[in-house]
């Protein structure tokens, strides 16, 4: 079988399939809070301004700290589904009135 190609999307999904489930999960939770933002009456504008710059945040920490984060895979795995779980907690106490 011939060397697959590492500019290859193939490649990269394989590489980092560890972090698919961090990755879906926590792009669910940030629709969380930004429905909670909405809710809470937050400017729409800044809202929205303000998640767009956290998303390239994240973007650029994806891109350049993957290489020196696939070492603590399982630690960041956990930490970010723990987080994920609390926050979701968070929000349906908080959609109730508790």
């Amino acid at each position: 079988m011939a060397e697959e190609n590492k500019e290859s999307l193939s490649y990269f999904l394989k590489r980092h399939k560890n972090f698919w489930a961090l990755l879906i999960l926590g792009n669910i939770e940030n629709l969380v809070l930004a429905s909670q933002g909405a809710t809470a009456g937050v400017n729409p504008f800044i809202l929205g301004a303000l998640t767009l710059i956290m998303v390239v945040i994240w973007l650029l920490i994806g891109t350049f700290g993957t290489k020196v984060a696939i070492k603590y895979e399982n630690v960041i795995e956990f930490i970010g589904g723990l987080a994920i779980f609390i926050l979701g907690i968070q929000s349906m106490l908080g959609a109730v009135g508790v």
